[in-house]
Formats: C-alpha cells, sequence, structure tokens
C-alpha cells in the first residue's frame, strides 16, 4: 500500500467514525448535560413557571458516593493471581507496582470519578493509558577547569558544551643545568546544558467527545479502528519533535474547539467565542492519534498500526507498527455486541421532563389561586383602583356587583398523586428510593426491620451490579495497560513506597499471563454486618489459636492478622500497618541447632582435650625457650663484664710498667 492509499485511508476511516459519533451519540450526550445542569427544555413561556427539577444530577450524585466507595475502600485496587508456581513473586510485584502507578503516579481517586461520572451520564467513560517519558534540560556553569577536568565532565553523553573561555597564563624560564622550562596552564569556563531524562505511565480522562471508534465495534479489541481526537499547542508538538513548518501550517483554530458537544461543557463558565492566540506557539492545532488495523506492508495480514496525523487535512507525520490499543472504556448498562451501552441519564431524563411539567402546571395554579382573574363589568368600575393591589383598597364602582372573582380550581392534591407515582417510577428504573437514601425517617417509622433491610439491599443491589459491570470491563482493561507498559518500560530495578514501607519491584522478571482480580468492596450486608461479622470470625481464629497453638492446620498468625486489618480498613484506615504488625515483613528467627549427640558429646570433648594437650605443650616449649634464651643473656653479660675488667686491668700494669697477667680465673 503506498503512501497516497494509506493517507486516504486514514482520513476516510476518522471522518466516518467522527461523522456517526455525531450524528449518533453528540446530540443524546448534550441532552444529559443539559439535563443534568438543569437548562430549561425550550419550551418555556412568557409569564409562566420555568422551574426544572433536577432528577438526573440527584440520582447520578447519588450513586457516585457509593460507587468511590466500593472501589476506594483499600489502597489495593486491583491483584494479580500466579498461574504458575514461579510465577508468585512476580505477581506480587506487579500487583504493588500496579496499584503505585494509579495511586501515585496519578491521582487514581479523581480518575476514577471522572471515569465513573463520564459513563452514568454519557454513556460511555474513556481513560487513555500511556507512557508519558520526559526531557529536561539544565545549564550548569564551571570555572577554573583544567584539561583533565574539562575532559572528565564532558565524558557524561547527556552533557552539551554551550559556550565555552579557555585561558592561558605564566611564562617560560631556565633551570639549573641550562633548559627552557615552560610553566603555562590552561583554565576553562564553560556552560554546559545537561539532558536529563525520565518517564512514568500516564492515565488521562478522554472526553466522549474526542473518542472515535468503528461503527459495528463490539469491544475495544475487535475494533478495526480507535482514535483520539484532540487539539495540542504548536509549542508541545515542536517540543515533541514534529517538524515545525509542517505543525504551524495548521494552527489556528479547530473544528473540535466549536463542537456542539464542547461548547455545550463550557457555555455556563463562557461568554464570548474563543480567538486563536497572538503567539504562534501557543495556538491550537488539530491533532488524530489513530490504531488502525491495516496491510500496510501487503503480505495479506492486517496488522495494528499507531497513526498520527495534523490538521483538518489529515496529513500523517507518523506511522508504526504498534502491538496495543492505549484506551479503556465502559458503559453502566451492557448492551451485548455494542461498545457504547446505555447511561443512568437517559432512563430517567423523561421523568425529569415530565416531573418539571408538572411543577410548573403546579405552580402556574397556585399563582393563579394567589392573583385570581377578576371580571369587571364595562364602565362600571374603576379599573385603576382594581389594578392597585394594595391591601385594604377601595374599589369604587357605581353598582354592586360589578365587580367577581374568577377562582380556578385547585390541582394540587392530583398533582401530587402524579409526582409521587412518576417517583415510584424513578425507584423502579434505578432502585433508589427515600429509604433506600436514609433521607426521610417517616418512611422508615412504621416498617420492618427486615423490609427496610430489604429494600435497602434491592437499592445496593442496583449499584453493586454497576460497580461489577465497571470492574470487569473497563477497571480491568486500564490495568492490563498499565501491565503492559511496565513491562515495556519498567527494565531495572527500582524502589516504591507502599503501605509506607519500601518494595523492590523489577519488571524484568514479570510475565503477561497473570489473572486479574479488581477488588470492589461488593455484598449483601452493609459495612456495620460485615465489620460483626469479621470481628467474629476474629474470635473464632483466638480461640483456634489459644486452644491449638500457632501450628495448627487450620488458622495462622498471618490469616489473623489478615482479618484484623480488614476491620482496620472497613472503619476508614486504610494503613493497618499502624496497629498490627504484618509476620511477612518480619525476618525469620535463626533455627536453634539440635542438641549434641553422646557420641558427638565424646568426640567433642576428646577433640578439646587434644586441643588443650596442644596449648599446654605450646606452653611449655615457649617457656623453655624464653629460660634458655635469659640464661644465654646471662652469660653474654658477665662474659662482657670480664672483658671490660680485663682492660682495666691491662691498662694499670701498663702504668706500673708490670708485665701483663694471663691468670686470670673465668667464669664458665
Amino acid at each position: 500500500m503506498d503512501k497516497l492509499e494509506f493517507n486516504a485511508l486514514v482520513r476516510n476511516e476518522i471522518e466516518s467514525a467522527s461523522g456517526y459519533y455525531n450524528s449518533e451519540y453528540g446530540e443524546d450526550r448534550i441532552t444529559a448535560m443539559n439535563y443534568y445542569m438543569g437548562e430549561e427544555f425550550g419550551n418555556e413561556q412568557e409569564g409562566r413557571s420555568k422551574v426544572v427539577t433536577t432528577e438526573v444530577a440527584d440520582t447520578i450524585e447519588f450513586i457516585m458516593p457509593s460507587l468511590m466507595r466500593t472501589f476506594t475502600q483499600t489502597d489495593e485496587f486491583v491483584r494479580f493471581m500466579p498461574r504458575q508456581p514461579e510465577d508468585v513473586e512476580g505477581a506480587k510485584q506487579a500487583t504493588s507496582y500496579a496499584n503505585y502507578v494509579l495511586n501515585c503516579q496519578n491521582n487514581g481517586f479523581v480518575v476514577l470519578h471522572n471515569f465513573f461520572k463520564d459513563a452514568l451520564l454519557q454513556k460511555i467513560g474513556v481513560v487513555k493509558v500511556y507512557y508519558d517519558e520526559t526531557e529536561e534540560a539544565q545549564e550548569e556553569e564551571y570555572t577554573g577547569l583544567s584539561d583533565d577536568e574539562l575532559t572528565l565532565l564532558l565524558q557524561d553523553p547527556n552533557v552539551e558544551i554551550v559556550s565555552q573561555n579557555t585561558e592561558e597564563y605564566g611564562e617560560e624560564s631556565i633551570d639549573e643545568m641550562g633548559m627552557p622550562v615552560s610553566d603555562y596552564s590552561v583554565s576553562h569556563d564553560v556552560v554546559v546544558k545537561r539532558m536529563s531524562y525520565g518517564g512514568m505511565i500516564k492515565i488521562d480522562n478522554i472526553p466522549p467527545e474526542e473518542f472515535l471508534v468503528s461503527k459495528r465495534a463490539s469491544s475495544i479489541e475487535d475494533a478495526d479502528f480507535v482514535a483520539h481526537r484532540t487539539t495540542m499547542k504548536v509549542s508541545d508538538l515542536i517540543q515533541m519533535g514534529y517538524d515545525r513548518k509542517t505543525v504551524e501550517k495548521y494552527a489556528g483554530h479547530t473544528e473540535l474547539e466549536s463542537s456542539s458537544e464542547t461548547t455545550n461543557r463550557f457555555e455556563d463558565i463562557e461568554n464570548s467565542s474563543t480567538t486563536d492566540s497572538r503567539d504562534m506557539s501557543m495556538r491550537d492545532v488539530l491533532v488524530v492519534e489513530s490504531y488502525i488495523k491495516s496491510d500496510y506492508d501487503g503480505d495479506g495480514i492486517a496488522e495494528l498500526r499507531r497513526v498520527v496525523t495534523l490538521g483538518s487535512g489529515y496529513e500523517v507525520v507518523e506511522n508504526e507498527t504498534f502491538d496495543h490499543v492505549p484506551f479503556a472504556c465502559l458503559s453502566p448498562i451492557l448492551m451485548p455486541h455494542r461498545l457504547v451501552g446505555r447511561s443512568i441519564a437517559e432512563l430517567i431524563m423523561d421523568l425529569q421532563l415530565i416531573k418539571s411539567t408538572v411543577m410548573r402546571q403546579l405552580l402556574d395554579n397556585i399563582y393563579l389561586t394567589n392573583n385570581a382573574r377578576i371580571a369587571v363589568v364595562e364602565g362600571q368600575v374603576n379599573l385603576d383602583d382594581l389594578l392597585n393591589s394594595k391591601a385594604g383598597g377601595i374599589i369604587r364602582m357605581r353598582q354592586p356587583n360589578s365587580v367577581q372573582v374568577l377562582q380556578p380550581p385547585l390541582v394540587g392534591q392530583n398533582a401530587f398523586s402524579l409526582l409521587q407515582y412518576l417517583d415510584e417510577i424513578k425507584e423502579q428504573r434505578t432502585g433508589l428510593s427515600k429509604a433506600s437514601m436514609g433521607l426521610d425517617a417517616d418512611a422508615l417509622q412504621s416498617t420492618t426491620a427486615t423490609a427496610v433491610a430489604a429494600q435497602m439491599s434491592a437499592a445496593q443491589g442496583k449499584i453493586e451490579m454497576i460497580a461489577r459491570v465497571f470492574a470487569e470491563t473497563g477497571v480491568k482493561q486500564m490495568f492490563r495497560l498499565v501491565l503492559t507498559l511496565c513491562l515495556h518500560h519498567g527494565k531495572k530495578e527500582q524502589m516504591i513506597r507502599l503501605n509506607n514501607k519500601f518494595v523492590p519491584i523489577d519488571p524484568s522478571n514479570w510475565k503477561h499471563e497473570y489473572d486479574l482480580t479488581v477488588n470492589v468492596g461488593l455484598g449483601s450486608g452493609q459495612t456495620n454486618e460485615k465489620m460483626a461479622f469479621l470481628a467474629q470470625m476474629a474470635q473464632k481464629q483466638e480461640q483456634i489459636l489459644l486452644q491449638m497453638g500457632a501450628e495448627n492446620p487450620l488458622v495462622d498468625m498471618q490469616q489473623y492478622r489478615n482479618t484484623l486489618a480488614e476491620l482496620a480498613s472497613m472503619a476508614g484506615f486504610k494503613d493497618a500497618t499502624r496497629f498490627f504488625k504484618n509476620p511477612e515483613d518480619t525476618p525469620p528467627k535463626p533455627q536453634q541447632p539440635p542438641p549434641p549427640s553422646e557420641a558427638e558429646m565424646k568426640m567433642q570433648f576428646e577433640q578439646q582435650k587434644f586441643q588443650a594437650e596442644l596449648e599446654l605443650q605450646k606452653a611449655k616449649q615457649a617457656a623453655e625457650l624464653e629460660l634458655k634464651r635469659e640464661e644465654l643473656q646471662m652469660k653474654m653479660q658477665i662474659r662482657q663484664e670480664e672483658l671490660r675488667y680485663e682492660a682495666q686491668l691491662r691498662g694499670f700494669e701498663q702504668q706500673l710498667g708490670a708485665k701483663p697477667s694471663t691468670n686470670l680465673p673465668r667464669v664458665e
């Protein structure tokens, strides 16, 4: 496939997907947003009530806390399970690092909140998981460097000289041999630019109108075309390495900025249309990052390719093979064989319209009751007096009964019955009621505890179903993408902080084939009931440990600690290590060697006896040598004294002229 043919294919896929989603889902998302914000319907009449109820916003805002509490009870959002015995340590590290990516490298709470809220309101929530490579340049100044110091500095491949000033100083002299000696020195003053490279896994929420996918796609994995259509600044694109002339060619106002969905999202905080910046580097450029299956190399097999285009002309500036699609999406109500399901908003938008209409008519009826219309006999009443609504005012008339009040019928009772019926329909559709919300004490006063529990359990069942759908679709996809990027880019061991302790992580030892479990706090019981059950289970574990010991076949200290940690977590304390140590973190005590046998003790005694005799013999020999050394030294001192006396005697004899004597006694 040549370049022009491939460019035409990409352009056709982008335009087809954008046209389909704009026409099929764009208006629905705008309508849902208007209902959520309580905007007017467009059928309002001057002088009549324009009140708008907020069923859509109330329902979504009630579901959101339960969903977030379900997913954020602990810092461990997900757990990877090994498939082989040798994968246990790798799966444990992958679990720690994946949760670290969401909690620490990204704002996990905000990511999940926007992920879920987009789905509840606009049918689909989308996140993009990618590796964000960073490149930072920092200038450093050095003065008075020698040649060796400058050479050592430039050995770093990330260092580049920006400016350099070299000076030579010194003089020539003559040494003692008459040879010339040079005393010159070199000094370098340099300014260098040091580049530092890094990166991290990023998880970004994608607005639904920026996400494109092929029409008949049933899932991200099966889609032939998936794309992210957005705008980026000229400066950012040039910094990423794209050609400056090409980028500036397509800079300026884009159709995406003026799309009805984007305008609708910001219309309550904007009062004028946006204009292009005077600074070229800060102008917007339309960027479409597409993932398309195509037989680009002509081998008859379509492969996945990543294609980046700029501008409304979709000029291809990047085209490469790729191994995954970096998007995860979810919908609260799944539709079989369709990627985009149904939202909670569309279940109750019609009820909001009906309730708003009934409320308007009820208020209009109350207005007319308090300010009823009046019938008068023309020419028999002073109209100025009649139009003056001052309390106690006088109305002048020429004959009695010239003024008559037209009292409208009250519709309040019928309207309230209709509003109550509409609330019941909403409860059937969403499972949410006043009792389940805990707002109306009268609704629970005459109801048995079993009925209340059943009603609240039914409401929780709806929310738990949504939570399970989210966990098994978009959240799982997101963490599988995190694992994929860890394996691609995490090639060296590093330390991360998890639960206030530092854990070594080495992604090179991980595998793709891990089973994935998302931790969601689902269950039919309430938190208090779960805590009571865990407390009972902890008591049973204590009894087993006390009666059967720590080595019993039923419960060990690690399982007992897990129960206590779960109790602390459900009570709102995420870091259980503040209260209970983890036995896995305690290094094992060194084992005491077994007592020696009788034969070993006898052998050990013989060895000690032999060693003592050997040491005694060595000490005896050393003492004898020391004694002999002292005797020899004493003999040498005596001999030296004899020689000194002989020398003195010869000196006396010479002075007296006598013959030297040779018969002096000798000491042996």
